[in-house]
């Protein structure tokens, strides 16, 4: 199988990489600036690619014809909690963590669309219980969670768009996980939440096209 993850240098990414490296699956590795973690696997059937998709500039790197599964991991979480309250939001930072989470998915889907309807693939979209707006019981965090909210609707829209070419998509939660983004903080760790959402991955067709789904398996109220 062929997989393609974006943010793959770190965190959740490099766990989705180690997983599917285990499992004898090529996988193709994308980073935005540092991949010494991914160097240090150092096995054949990685292949890494630098691309920041935050902004419209191609992969660098050789990708691949077909994707079974493409994970658009990559993603940020903006300034500070406190720099994120409703007195201290600033429009560029909601723009720029909108840009990342968002559009960057969007820009990812769109230039590799061809090669995931090639294999009848899967595309993941990472976002987070945090947009969903039935959960959000705390407020605040007024860019993360818009982001994130606005990828729900834009991969219900690509479910709806590529089901006709026979690829499937998915929302996936991961959980509140121990990462850089939570500072190490969380309830369950990477292998954890990759072991879940794998899991979901694998029996896509037994949710909705789009449907927003925790690493457990529960469908999130959106």
């Amino acid at each position: 199988m062929n997989v393609f993850i974006t943010g793959a240098n770190r965190g959740l990414g490099l766990g989705f990489v180690q997983h599917y490296l285990a499992k004898g699956d090529q996988v193709w590795a994308c980073y935005r600036s540092e991949c010494e973690a991914l160097v240090k696997l150092d096995v054949e059937v990685l292949h890494l690619l630098q691309w920041d998709v935050s902004t419209d500039d191609k992969p660098q790197g050789e990708l691949p014809n077909a994707i079974d599964l493409l994970i658009n991991n990559a993603g940020i979480y903006g300034s500070t909690k406190a720099g994120q309250s409703l007195d201290e939001i600033t429009p560029d930072n909601m723009l720029e963590v909108f840009n990342v989470n968002c559009v960057g998915p969007l820009r990812v889907v769109k230039y590799l669309k061809e090669r995931v309807v090639a294999a009848q693939g899967i595309i993941a979209n990472l976002s987070s219980k945090m947009g969903s707006s039935t959960d959000n019981s705390s407020g605040g965090t007024y860019a993360y969670r818009a982001s994130k909210a606005a990828l729900v609707i834009i991969s219900k829209s690509m479910a709806v768009d590529l089901q006709p070419d026979g690829v499937r998509v998915i929302t996936l939660h991961p959980g509140w996980v121990q990462t850089d983004m939570t500072h190490h903080s969380g309830l369950i760790d990477v292998e954890q939440s990759v072991a879940g959402m794998t899991q979901v991955i694998e029996h896509v067709n037994d949710y909705d096209a789009g449907q927003f789904v925790a690493f457990d398996g529960a469908v999130v109220p959106y």
